[in-house]
């Protein structure tokens, strides 16, 4: 006997439906957010594999080469503050006035975020320059390390701008819905670099008999500044041509925008100050990983690069989750914002996870690709168990900034990075040193305690906040 079913009451039939629309929207989300971030992944990875080859080549002429590249890095991320704040406020108000339609607002937005990164590079590679030497002489006395950081670090600080306007065009292109362009020109300004480096580092380069230029660690520094040219110029044209509606021109460079430069600035200052801030706290770990000799500053900047590559998949679903939270927040769905970051973290998470395996599996290998110093591969394969557990919580709280940087609620990740770097790591690394005397173990320890910090409190800033209120436009 045949049972007749239940009609559906409305309640039930309108829950099927917004169940069905969830599904939808998360299917929506998940395939915006893998077409904005897999490019950038990419480029990142193209990129990162350029590091890692720039520091076997660099490893290739002395350990010490390459502590001296690491004190340069260490200074220039310091000025690379300038960059942040201005790049961070730049996707902001990218994102939203591209989401909002305003194709003409856009291009003018672009324009300043040009010209302004330019002046302000200007200005600071010139005070750089003055204040170089003295500053890589504080990190060490060692005469090769000091010569190797002066050679590399003068080139690259001269030719500042050139960077500083490089990166502009790939955030330009990427918050416009064109990651795929941006990924591009960086890929092909990578792929010269890495041609190029041997070729301006040694004599004869090695495995072939060809003749190169012979110049050391200043052939790594010109063969980046010649390399980062090509995207430059290529994103440019792309922007003065025309691309999605948006067009920049020589008259609008020209001009100062007073109030889109205000929040060029406002917007982004509190990235900048939590970057300026974090840089100072590595610059407090290098010092101290210094008075245990260069090899564990050797150490530090071969983690660094490590670091580059595992987060490539994290900083990329960051960077393309702030530009998808931007543009939802452009259209006033705030739970679109909230379930791109919710996924955004998810994804990296799973992603990072399966990376950290295969990192513990072959952590000796990871640093005899970069030196045959036995006493620099032993100290690094100690440490690796730290820096794993460090990127595990880095996969959450770069997914969980993406919502911040949409939205221009920069005041978040600021407060993290104090409360992680000046209130747990430096004060851990100091007394660990100098008042535990646990050696170089209390700089391991730094890595994931910070971290965890800075998820928490990225976690309860997420949940109580009103960042999804935040319009920059």
């Amino acid at each position: 006997m045949k049972t007749l079913k239940t009609p559906k009451t409305f309640d039930e039939r309108s829950n099927g439906k917004k169940h069905i629309v969830e599904n939808e929207s998360v299917k929506f989300l998940t395939k915006e957010l893998f077409r904005l971030s897999l490019p950038t992944m990419l480029g990142f990875a193209i990129q990162s594999l350029y590091d890692i080859v720039d520091m076997f080549w660099i490893g290739k002429i002395s350990y010490k080469a390459i502590a001296g590249v690491v004190i340069f890095s260490t200074i220039f991320w310091l000025v690379e503050i300038l960059n942040e704040i201005i790049g961070t406020s730049s996707v902001s108000l990218i994102s939203q006035a591209y989401g909002k339609g305003d194709l003409k607002l856009t291009s003018r937005i672009i324009e300043q975020t040009l010209i302004f990164k330019a002046m302000v590079a200007l200005i600071a590679s010139g005070i750089l320059l003055v204040f170089f030497k003295p500053i890589v002489s504080f990190f060490s006395s060692d005469i090769e390390v000091v010569n190797s950081a002066i050679h590399y670090g003068y080139i690259r600080i001269f030719f500042m701008p050139i960077f500083f306007m490089t990166y502009s065009t790939f955030t330009a292109l990427r918050n416009i819905g064109c990651a795929s362009l941006a990924t591009l020109t960086m890929a092909t300004g990578t792929i010269v670099n890495i041609i190029l480096d041997p070729i301006f580092i040694f004599d004869k380069l090695p495995l072939f008999n060809i003749t190169g230029f012979g110049l050391g660690v200043s052939g790594a520094a010109w063969a980046t500044v010649i390399s980062t040219f090509i995207p430059l110029i290529w994103g440019l044209y792309l922007l003065f041509r025309g691309i999605e509606g948006v067009k920049i021109s020589l008259k609008g460079l020209l001009l100062l925008d007073k109030k889109i430069d205000t929040k060029l600035i406002t917007i982004g200052l509190p990235s900048g100050v939590e970057m300026l801030l974090r840089n100072l706290s590595y610059t407090v770990l290098i010092k101290i990983s210094s008075l245990f000799g260069p090899e564990y500053v050797t150490v530090f900047g071969i983690i660094e690069r490590m670091f580059g590559f595992a987060v490539i998949p994290i900083f990329g679903l960051s960077m393309g989750a702030s530009t998808l939270v931007g543009f939802q927040l452009g259209k006033n769905n705030e739970e679109g914002a909230k379930k791109a970051t919710i996924l955004a973290t998810l994804y990296s998470v799973i992603i990072v996870s399966l990376l950290l395996v295969l990192i513990l599996l072959f952590r000796e290998s990871v640093f005899t690709l970069f030196t045959s110093n036995k006493n620099v591969i032993e100290i690094g394969a100690r440490s690796i168990p730290y820096v794993v557990f460090a990127l595990f919580m880095i996969s959450f709280s770069a997914g969980l900034s993406s919502a911040f940087f949409g939205s221009g609620k920069t005041s978040i990740p600021m407060i993290a990075g104090i409360l992680s770097r000046w209130g747990v790591m430096v004060p851990l690394v100091l007394i660990s040193t100098y008042v535990l005397r646990l050696g170089p173990i209390g700089l391991w320890m730094a890595f994931p305690v910070t971290e965890f910090v800075e998820v928490l409190v990225m976690s309860i800033a997420f949940l109580k906040s009103d960042w999804y209120k935040k319009r920059v436009i």
